[in-house]
């Protein structure tokens, strides 16, 4: 099937399904006939779209922390760097809640088995938390927060937070001391904890809380991928097969239809 004939958001749609069912089944699930069908396509299409089975976790991945930063680019830029960097938290939260299965997958929460994550794999979305970085050395700047290293700090806000939206994935926190009320006094420690000012922290704090609506929670969606113009990895891996295979039939052999093994990878 030509992938111009494909749904534009099927590659959206298979990395969203492939993530529900590594999370909820496990990697046994992980199988291109398993996902196909809960998609309403071809098994061709995951290897169109991604080349093999292992390229797909990746894209999860990849695709988790493209989600991230667009709800972080969300986070207007203002005078008030603090509430900036709350709103920032907020995002990180709003995103791990609107995108369970893909955090999950991000942060190993769910384990791909035999379809390995390099180290490359694991610190690609490292380039979101530059958006932290940035905003604390505004804060600093603006005197908030104590002279010091601004990727630090960044690093502190990142692992607390991580840290509490793992407890409320895991339904850890009960009333009365729930994710809400928690997550809450836990912004106002952290700017504290960062050089600012009890009251100076809880006021940007409920600033940022009035700002989720209109710049986080009201931005429209990622875009999802259009069918792509250039060529696939399946009609590019076509197109170098064609030069030998035409000179094996000018051979007088017959040409044989190669499988794809679990990985991707064609048997010969």
């Amino acid at each position: 099937m030509s992938p111009r004939q494909l749904d534009p958001g099927i590659r959206t749609a298979l990395i969203d399904i492939a993530a529900r069912l590594l999370t909820e089944e496990g990697p046994q699930a992980l199988t291109t006939r398993r996902i196909a069908t809960e998609a309403g396509s071809s098994t061709m299409a995951v290897y169109t779209y991604f080349g093999s089975m292992s390229e797909l976790v990746r894209e999860m991945v990849n695709e988790g922390f493209a989600r991230l930063q667009h709800h972080l680019t969300h986070v207007e830029r203002t005078d008030d760097p603090v509430a900036d960097m709350a709103l920032l938290g907020r995002a990180y939260r709003h995103n791990a809640l609107a995108n369970r299965r893909l955090y999950a997958v991000m942060f190993g929460g769910s384990a791909p088995g035999g379809f390995s994550l390099t180290e490359n794999d694991r610190q690609h979305g490292r380039y979101t938390l530059g958006n932290v970085v940035e905003c604390a050395a505004r804060c600093i700047e603006a005197g908030r927060f104590r002279a010091t290293d601004a990727e630090m700090v960044a690093h502190q806000m990142w692992t607390a937070t991580h840290g509490l939206i793992a407890l409320e994935l895991g339904g850890y926190l009960i009333e009365p001391y729930d994710a809400e009320r928690c997550f809450e006094a836990q912004l106002v420690s952290l700017m504290v904890g960062a050089g600012d000012e009890h009251e100076s922290a809880e006021a940007s704090v409920r600033a940022s809380r009035r700002r989720l609506a209109d710049e986080v929670a009201s931005a429209p969606p990622a875009l999802a991928e259009k069918a792509p113009a250039e060529k696939t990895p399946a009609e590019k891996a076509t197109e170098e097969k064609a030069p030998a295979e035409k000179g094996r039939l000018r051979g007088g052999r017959r040409s044989s239809r190669r499988a794809f093994r679990a990985d991707g990878t064609a048997q010969r």
